[in-house]
């Protein structure tokens, strides 16, 4: 029997390379998504109430910076009356821009770039659970929190950032 180790030896390594093979094959022959699963897990995870519930908040940022816009002591009635029309059709823009009929397709091809199919299953199971159930209920809450968390962080270093500012201002009036 002194032939039988060095077949086994053989077979191991024949084994080995096939695994390793296989191992490196196996991301390229992973299935791509069908739209029909990705539409799945945008439902399940609720993409489209997400980007309705962001929308008015983009609208507000905007409305807030016309106004600033606006308060300008400077401009004209009429100049005004521009800036509120350019509000206006800026806000139609960004809302028909961001609707869900134009992002959809975008999603479904961005989500067939990103993900196999394995991988889109997956997460839309996860999010039709009660645990991603429950992790899309708080992630509004989670994201306000962190909002003012990082506002309340930043605020130091902004007032720190504006005394320098009017410091130099200062220094070129000297």
């Amino acid at each position: 029997m002194p032939h039988a180790r060095p077949v086994h030896r053989q077979l191991s390594r024949l084994l080995l390379a096939a695994a390793l093979c296989a191992a490196t094959l196996t991301p390229a022959l992973a299935a791509p998504p069908t739209d029909s699963d990705i539409n799945r897990l945008l439902a399940a995870s609720r993409a489209q109430s997400m980007l309705d519930a962001m929308l008015p908040q983009m609208e507000a940022m905007q409305q807030q910076q016309f106004a600033k816009l606006a308060q300008d002591s400077s401009l004209s009635a009429a100049q005004k009356e521009r800036v509120q029309r350019i509000q206006q059709r800026t806000s139609q823009t960004l809302r028909e821009a961001l609707s869900w009929s134009q992002l959809r397709p975008m999603y479904v091809d961005l989500y067939k770039q990103s993900f196999s199919k394995e991988d889109v299953l997956a997460m839309a199971e996860f999010y039709e659970s009660p645990a991603g159930q429950s992790l899309l209920d708080k992630t509004p809450a989670l994201m306000q929190n962190l909002m003012v968390a990082i506002q309340q962080k930043m605020n130091p270093l902004l007032a720190d950032l504006q005394k320098d500012l009017e410091q130099i201002v200062n220094e070129k009036q000297e």
